[in-house]
């Protein structure tokens, strides 16, 4: 296995399993399976305790469908007064793409998934040469998250059928940066370039790969290739085949759910006694005696950790484990609204508890008087909290290729995670805290502003190309509306303009929208939030510019910013002529004025548009704050 670090928070985004890195001495490596995260290259099992890395979210663990969460192990040296326990646990890496080319004679050849080290060329070590082989920078893939090794000599013969004894193959570069620049070729045999092995319909329904090396009028499809999973062996699949560079942007995308740490319990002390359960040493306690049947006492566990225990009595104790045993009298109840989907009811519950106070371990909520603020803030904005401390729970379910979204179940995404189903059910996570600043817009503004006949046909278009896209990739059905993509571009105003107000980057500041057009229960929040690995959280700093006196001039000259980009006119007319950006989903939003890291962005820096907040420049009414922008 070759070796080289990671950080434990990569390894759920974005070099989780199936995801590729390159180490430090430039080898191409490929993040293994969860089947093997939790032991040790040398195959000795003593002395593991798994459960040291165990992470509880109850929200999304029920959301998930799994039992529970755990950290990536981290990486340990046991030394003479060390404990023994969990000491030398590594996260396995795989050798890919298996295929290897001499960058001095151009020979090719393929090595095991679990090769070590730096490997010499044999013909040139014939010929008194030392000369390295190095891995193909061409690999082949599919929508359906398989990855596999670029056919070579099926794309030089031209079949899906090429003789399975033929002489050396050789890859040579003829000049220049293109892919018909590159050519592979069979020693006094046929030879070609790999010019279009990327082409593919933009659907996916078709691939050059696929069509061009067909068998008797049956396309060459993808065999449902895992390699991260330690195996050479396909699944099946029958997907369109298409070839990439290993490094391009799309061979990998993380499907990470978040979500924001909300008490199980009304009462403080309660919540507390319930934090300490879920968590070792107690959860485990609880869980053998759940496990064999028999509800656990305030008294059993009082006995076998009288310490961890000490602060609470009895009653704290019983309500916790009614709680966490499943049986929740005293805990948050959350309610469903009718009509919301799994996504909207799940954030539905942090809105409900974002605009109140709270003053938890892991949750400071104050929200703001709204009479502090400006008559100007005041007649946009309903809401303001200022999160002084939160936790997001980041877990990993799994990864697409090529496409950013699918509609694939939780299920399917979760299966390629590992090779054979675990018998408890868990997904990696990451645990981060930080603080944010909430702001919920003004809702009869709001409703009065959509009712505007050209917003609705400004956004019209954009509406159209989403779902016209949607349902070519078979993406997950979800509303886009005017109230959504004003929302998501205030958010990314405000991000960048905060980056020059309180010091942080645009990439350690994300974004999380509550929007619903619900009749009786609408939504239209925006949570910036950063999240550090410290758990002492941040130092204030984004809090501090949510307080009356400063959000105001913040807004003002985020507004002000966006009334004009480096790139217009022409940035604000693409939001009248077919759009702009990954799959022409914005409007008037580009890289001089609304853009932000994509590591920050929910939607990967889509369905944006500056002009439904300022108002485009032939019609400046039609913007949300467009008094604001005349003032």
């Amino acid at each position: 296995m070759p070796k080289g670090p990671v950080r434990r928070g990569q390894l759920i985004s974005p070099f989780g399993p199936g995801a590729m890195m390159i180490l430090p001495d430039g080898v191409s490596v490929i993040c293994g399976g969860l089947d093997h995260w939790f032991k040790r290259e040398s195959g000795d099992s003593e002395n593991i305790d798994q459960q040291e890395f165990q992470v509880d979210e109850w929200r999304l663990a029920a959301r998930l469908n799994v039992g529970h969460f755990y950290l990536p192990p981290d990486h340990r040296r046991v030394r003479r007064h060390d404990p023994p326990t969990n000491g030398y646990l590594t996260v396995p890496f795989l050798r890919f793409p298996q295929w290897h080319y001499c960058t001095h004679c151009g020979l090719m050849r393929k090595v095991p998934l679990v090769t070590k080290g730096r490997i010499k060329c044999e013909e040139c070590e014939a010929r008194g040469w030392t000369r390295y082989i190095v891995q193909v920078p061409f690999i082949a893939m599919c929508d359906a998250g398989h990855i596999q090794d670029f056919p070579w000599l099926e794309w030089v013969y031209g079949t899906a059928t090429p003789p399975q004894s033929h002489p050396p193959m050789r890859l040579h570069s003829t000049g220049g940066m293109t892919l018909a620049g590159q050519k592979v070729k069979i020693d006094g045999g046929p030879e070609r370039t790999l010019s279009g092995i990327t082409n593919a319909n933009p659907d996916g329904t078709d691939t050059i790969l696929s069509r061009t090396l067909d068998a008797n009028g049956t396309l060459f499809l993808c065999g449902g290739h895992r390699p991260w999973l330690g195996t050479e062996e396909g699944e099946g699949c029958g997907r369109p085949l298409r070839g990439s560079l290993r490094s391009a942007a799309n061979v990998y995308f993380a499907q990470i759910h978040n979500s924001i740490y909300l008490p199980r319990s009304n009462d403080a002390t309660v919540a507390e006694a319930i934090s300490l359960l879920e968590q070792p040493p107690i959860s485990t306690f609880v869980g053998i005696l759940v496990g064999a049947g028999v509800m656990p006492t305030p008294a059993q566990v009082r006995k076998q950790f009288v310490e961890l225990v000490n602060g609470f009595n009895d009653r704290h104790l019983e309500l916790a484990i009614s709680t966490v045993c499943g049986d929740t009298p005293d805990g948050q109840q959350m309610q469903q609204t009718a009509g919301d989907d799994a996504e909207t009811g799940f954030r539905r519950q942090e809105y409900d508890t974002l605009v109140k106070y709270a003053d938890f371990d892991q949750l400071v909520l104050k929200p703001a008087d709204l009479n502090g603020y400006t008559p100007f803030f005041i007649q946009y904005f309903d809401k303001v909290t200022l999160a002084h401390k939160l936790r997001e729970t980041r877990a990993l379910t799994g990864f697409t290729r090529v496409f950013a979204d699918t509609d694939r179940g939780l299920a399917a995404l979760q299966g390629m995670l590992r090779l054979a189903p675990p018998e408890e059910r868990w997904l990696p996570a990451h645990m981060v805290f930080g603080e944010g600043l909430f702001l919920s817009l003004s809702e009869q503004r709001l409703r009065e502003w959509e009712a505007i006949t050209e917003v609705q046909r400004r956004v019209q278009p954009l509406v159209e190309r989403f779902q016209a896209l949607r349902q070519a990739r078979h993406l997950r059905d979800r509303r886009v509306g005017p109230r959504y993509v004003l929302l998501h571009t205030l958010a990314h105003l405000l991000i960048n303009r905060l980056t020059f107000e309180c010091g942080y980057s645009s990439a350690a500041l994300r974004e999380r929208l509550y929007v619903s057009e619900h009749p009786s229960a609408p939504m239209a929040g925006i949570l910036i939030y950063t999240a550090a690995g410290d758990a002492e959280g941040t130092l204030g700093g984004l809090v501090r510019m949510g307080k009356p006196g400063r959000l105001e001039p913040l807004l003002l000259r985020a507004l002000t910013a966006a009334q004009w980009c480096s790139a217009d006119p022409v940035c604000m007319e693409m939001g009248q002529s077919g759009g702009q950006g990954p799959d022409s989903l914005n409007l008037a939003a580009c890289h001089g004025c609304c853009l932000i890291p994509e590591t920050a962005c929910e939607e990967f820096n889509r369905l944006l548009d500056r002009g439904l907040v300022i108002g485009p420049f032939g019609n400046p009414a039609i913007g949300f704050f467009s008094l604001a922008r005349e003032g």
